[in-house]
């Protein structure tokens, strides 16, 4: 049934079928809607549907859009993942299950917002519904491997070692907490990955695209955004953010919700 998270934001809950099981929606809708495009979310290595928190509904309130967040499978309430990531997994996002909620939601147009791995997969659903796209705001995206990334996640492999902080995990993923931190770690530590790169998507895009990125991310520097705008097909634009590391719509909520509602103001 649907709830209430704000006086005028409505948030309702769905499933949506994939070959493999089911994967969890949520949906938040403003009282007054501004425009009809939703915001469709995809989420970081570690993340889901809960753990964006309260920015889904402040994003929601901020441009006048639906916003809807799934969890990919093998994470949060969606169905376990009975395999390995292929190499190939951040592009393939878009013609799995991506494709299957914007089916089974009836979403023609749309915006997006990904964040870490999750801005990946929103370049490569823009390009692959490139149509359809209206927008696309890639935060903390890695758009190649650079050695920061790497080093970056050999520190997060030592601090996982740590039982607590699979505890923590199993509170978001349940019994797939230790196949959600292979997913992550295994698959970019895997050497198999080194030459992968957003490349082959980018030139693809045709919407405007707002690049957003900490100066102090610890998984990676500003030369992600910067491949981002530089080689997307559509106008672009690079936020780069101050004193803020890898999950500025967290670490400066208010600036990050400034950014795309100003970024989104004029793409009905």
């Amino acid at each position: 049934m649907p709830h209430t998270s704000q006086p005028t934001i409505t948030t309702q809950d769905q499933w949506v079928s994939v070959p493999q099981g089911r994967l969890f929606v949520r949906i938040w809708t403003p009282q007054t809607v501004v425009s009809e495009v939703p915001i469709i979310l995809l989420h970081d290595s570690l993340g889901s549907v809960v753990l964006w928190r309260g920015f889904p509904a402040a994003l929601c309130a901020a441009t006048g859009r639906q916003v809807v967040a799934y969890d990919r499978l093998g994470f949060g309430q969606s169905c376990p993942h009975t395999g390995k990531l292929p190499l190939d997994f951040v592009l393939q996002e878009a013609v799995g299950s991506f494709a299957a909620v914007r089916q089974q939601l009836g979403i023609e147009r749309f915006a997006l917002f990904g964040h870490s791995v999750g801005g990946g997969m929103a370049v490569g659903c823009a390009a692959q519904f490139a149509d359809a796209c209206v927008a696309l705001v890639a935060e903390s995206a890695q758009a190649f491997v650079e050695d920061r990334t790497i080093q970056g996640l050999q520190e997060a492999k030592v601090f996982f070692s740590d039982a607590e902080q699979i505890a923590r995990l199993q509170k978001y993923h349940g019994d797939k907490a230790p196949w959600v931190l292979e997913a992550w770690i295994g698959s970019w530590l895997n050497p198999a990955i080194a030459d992968w790169s957003l490349d082959p998507a980018l030139p693809l895009v045709a919407c405007p695209v707002l690049a957003i990125h900490g100066v102090d991310d610890e998984y990676g520097t500003h030369l992600h955004p910067e491949r981002i705008v530089q080689s997307t097909g559509g106008p672009a634009q690079l936020a780069l953010m101050q004193d803020t590391r890898h999950i500025p719509h967290r670490e400066k909520e208010p600036e990050v919700l400034a950014l795309v509602a100003h970024f989104l103001a004029d793409k009905p």
